[in-house]
């Protein structure tokens, strides 16, 4: 019963937070959505600032082993990057409470040490994960410029799901971030190109990269650098 009870506490917790939009609530406000009472949440983790953590952590938890179970799937180290990507958008993870939640969190790393450990935690395994499959594809200068971009993206549209006036949803968040590595991937190195033309031949598919998304177009310089820039009026 204990362990469900705990779950239910840190549920309630993260809908609560999502509900406000900051840590500013109280054990009280937290018990009453899990339906139990504020002593019992008490007794379970002794303060909200502890409930709080269990919170981090259980976000952090649920992505891993989302993350180890989508890595398993994958074959070549491009599906991998991918599977990372998707992961990131997870409908869990991606839900407006769940958004609200982690910037929270965020906000709160600037007051507590604890609470910013756990996000850089979060930080370096994403660019790992990035990083270790980026290298089996690219030199590695080159995969660590991408791993940070790609991880600012993620990040990025995760702030952008929370300014609810201008959302955006899983399956464009997953293109945009997908049109970014492919279009740096191909000017780090033309042969990924090549090898990607003959995967999908190969498997029967249409020789080449799919398209990207409208709101980000790759352009390249004549040394073959790469840059992304949003669609421009001029372009059209």
């Amino acid at each position: 019963m204990e362990p469900v009870r705990r779950k239910a506490l840190v549920d309630a917790a993260l809908r609560v937070i999502g509900d406000h939009g900051s840590l500013a609530v109280t054990m009280s406000d937290i018990a009453r959505q899990a339906g139990v009472s504020a002593a019992l949440a008490h007794h379970y983790f002794g303060s909200k600032e502890q409930l709080l953590i269990e919170t981090i952590r259980s976000l952090l938890r649920q992505l891993r082993d989302d993350t180890v179970a989508a890595l398993k799937a994958a074959r070549t180290p491009r599906e991998r990057l991918s599977a990372v990507i998707r992961v990131s958008f997870h409908a869990d993870q991606f839900a407006p409470e769940t958004i609200a939640a982690w910037l929270a969190f965020y906000a709160e790393a600037q007051r507590s040490e604890e609470t910013r450990r756990f996000l850089v935690i979060y930080a370096r395994r994403l660019r790992s994960n990035l990083l270790a499959d980026l290298k089996a594809l690219l030199p590695a200068d080159a995969a660590e410029r991408i791993a940070e971009g790609a991880a600012a993206m993620i990040d990025g549209l995760y702030i952008r799901q929370s300014l609810k006036s201008a959302p955006i949803g899983i399956e464009a968040s997953i293109a945009l971030t997908e049109d970014y590595v492919n279009a740096l991937l191909v000017s780090a190195s033309p042969s990924f190109q090549r090898r990607e033309d003959v995967r999908r031949t190969d498997e029967g598919a249409r020789p080449r990269l799919q398209p990207p998304h409208p709101a980000l177009r790759a352009t390249f310089s004549p040394r073959g650098e790469g840059k992304t820039r949003p669609n421009h009026p001029k372009d059209k």
